[in-house]
């Protein structure tokens, strides 16, 4: 997948300007796809230049004025493209799992204190994702938005990603206990 993918996928929700795009891609993107600032402008520039995206200066008094963007009728039809695309594998590079495959051969206390350090991250993403379902609900329940909700898209993969941040958190903190506990066990002979 391509970042141009992800921006023309955030872009279905409406007009958005750089900044709005790259708060959109912090609050609901982020569980699955990340990018910079810079990434995003330089993604929104190359899209308009293709026609995948319009922009459309709006002055502002007293403030810069601003570019929205919106996806074109050839935006939706790459999107079309890509969604009918077999997907390719995803892979996991991360490097704290090197740290623990390597475990046996290190000192375990850093390790361990990365993993509780992720653990309390996932935690917090937890709790921001867990706020914007509701937000993206309304005053729904999960079963009728999911039913008869305008578009689901984030919903789901926000789904995903507060599903991955709580697996992330339990596997951590379930690893640093048991190389805690191997660590007493190594100590104590």
């Amino acid at each position: 997948m391509a970042l141009r993918h992800a921006v023309l996928a955030a872009l279905l929700d409406g007009e958005y300007s750089g900044y709005q795009l790259a708060k959109a891609f912090d609050i609901g993107v982020a569980n699955f796809w990340h990018a910079l600032p810079q990434q995003l402008y330089a993604e929104l520039a190359r899209l308009e230049k293709e026609g995948l995206v319009a922009g459309r200066q709006v002055i502002q008094e007293g403030r810069p004025n601003k570019r929205l963007f919106r996806v074109t009728e050839a935006g939706h039809a790459e999107l079309e493209r890509f969604a009918a695309d077999v997907p390719k594998p995803s892979f996991i590079r991360d490097d704290l799992l090197v740290k623990v495959q390597a475990v046996d051969g290190v000192t375990a206390g850093p390790v361990i204190g990365q993993l509780e350090e992720r653990a309390t991250a996932a935690e917090a993403r937890i709790e921001l994702l867990g706020g914007l379902l509701h937000k993206l609900r309304g005053g729904a329940t999960e079963e009728e938005f999911l039913r008869t909700g305008d578009r689901i898209g984030p919903y789901l993969t926000c789904l995903r990603g507060l599903s991955l941040e709580a697996d992330h958190r339990d596997w951590c903190l379930r690893t640093a206990g048991v190389l805690r506990e191997r660590q007493r066990n190594h100590a104590e002979r």
